[in-house]
């Protein structure tokens, strides 16, 4: 794997750490600022919105420049949200930072699924796609415990200045690792706008929604779904996260090396296999063992569907792929928005802290009925073309 997938890793790790370790320290944020918990949150569904709207209108910008330029320009963004929000001197002040961040995170992963894909030889697309996803997933299991453990000894302050200095090290090493890259000739906006109307392309992005969608409305309920239900203390959250994170470096790797074998079957399993654990999650929430094994799982299955959902879009919207791929980093945070959202509904309905483990367990056996429409499709289309080619080479015979 080329030296430039270490450098798109440590900016992706920085990017995972900055989305997720706000969770952890928004108690100690909302002190210090004197605000509500709930008035906080807006830090993450600020970010969350940021990512949404600013993956299509940052790879838009990206269009008039090289690939390799406009990574650095969306770490430069993302140092300078990071220390904006170190800085802050009012919650206003923090949110705006949160969302200048927010604004690199869907491009960068966008034009660098693309870098990465081009990087490597056809056959090990997914593979370098999910290298590059991984500094997402150790985000997970070493930067966001890390990191709340540091903003809670030492200043929630200290732990965005360590982020903004890791945004560094990584525009440092896309600038000295990343091939230039020029930006494809004859590629325009339109032809990036095209890709929308291939169903294939929506297919692929309603089922990140969804299969993603399904790991969330799940895990954002952990917490009290973990100490009321399960019987954990509240120290323990942490480490069950780690167990998450730690399914996710695992289901990220066995992703992508699967993806680039057979895309479609890996697919069906992963997403399938998450519906089943999501439902079970009802009743293994009781058990102490049970629940920790079910939340590794979720972890790895989820992640699992990541590198060959991110390979199909690029594959479906060939010869513009960079705004496709982008939008569906987008997609990614719908899909934790809407399904944290229903989770949030069915507790309050009074249906009990497992409820949101059913909304994930429908929403990503949805998105498994999608992919099997998805390749049902595929054959119909091809069907056509194999039988007028078959046809063409039988009459070739005849003459000659």
């Amino acid at each position: 794997m080329p030296l430039a997938l270490l450098a798109l890793a440590i900016g992706a790790f920085g990017i995972g750490t900055t989305e997720f370790v706000i969770m952890g320290l928004l108690p100690e944020v909302a002190t210090d600022f004197g605000v509500s918990i709930p008035t906080a949150g807006f830090l993450v569904t600020g970010y969350a919105l940021g990512v949404m709207f600013g993956a299509p209108l940052m790879t838009v910008l990206g269009t008039k420049v090289s690939r390799k330029r406009m990574l650095m320009v969306l770490m430069g963004l993302f140092i300078v949200g990071n220390v904006l929000s170190a800085l802050a001197p009012a919650f206003a002040v923090m949110l705006i930072g949160r969302v200048v961040a927010s604004l690199a995170h869907g491009a960068f992963f966008g034009i660098g699924s693309v870098v990465a894909a081009e990087l490597v030889a056809p056959d090990k697309k997914a593979g370098a796609i999910a290298m590059m996803f991984t500094g997402l997933t150790v985000a997970n299991v070493v930067g966001v415990p890390l990191g709340t453990l540091v903003g809670q000894s030492l200043g929630w302050r200290v732990t965005f200045a360590i982020v903004a200095a890791l945004g560094v090290v990584g525009l440092a090493g896309i600038a000295k690792l990343v091939p230039e890259m020029p930006k494809p000739e004859g590629v325009h906006l339109r032809h990036e706008l095209a890709a929308f109307k291939n169903v294939q392309v929506l297919l692929a992005m309603a089922m990140t929604v969804l299969g993603f969608g399904g790991v969330f409305a799940a895990i954002t309920y952990i917490a009290p779904m973990m100490t009321h239900v399960a019987g954990f203390a509240d120290g323990s959250v942490t480490w069950l996260l780690v167990l998450f994170g730690l399914g996710m470096v695992g289901g990220n790797l066995v992703g992508g090396k699967f993806a680039d074998r057979a895309l479609m079957p890996m697919l069906y399993v992963s997403l399938g296999a998450l519906a089943v654990v999501l439902a079970l999650f009802t009743l293994t929430a009781h058990d102490k063992i049970l629940s920790a094994i079910s939340i590794a799982l979720i972890g790895a299955l989820g992640f699992a569907t990541v590198p060959p959902l991110q390979k199909r879009v690029l594959d479906q919207a060939h010869g513009a792929p960079t705004l496709a791929s982008a939008v569906n980093i987008g997609a990614f945070n719908l899909g934790n928005a809407l399904s944290a959202w229903l989770g949030g509904l069915v507790i309050a309905a009074g249906l009990g802290y497992t409820a949101p483990n059913w909304v994930g367990a429908i929403l990503a056996a949805a998105a498994l009925l999608l992919a099997v429409l998805s390749a049902a499709l595929e054959r119909r289309d091809s069907t056509p073309s194999a039988v007028v080619a078959a046809g063409a080479e039988e009459r070739a015979a005849v003459h000659h």
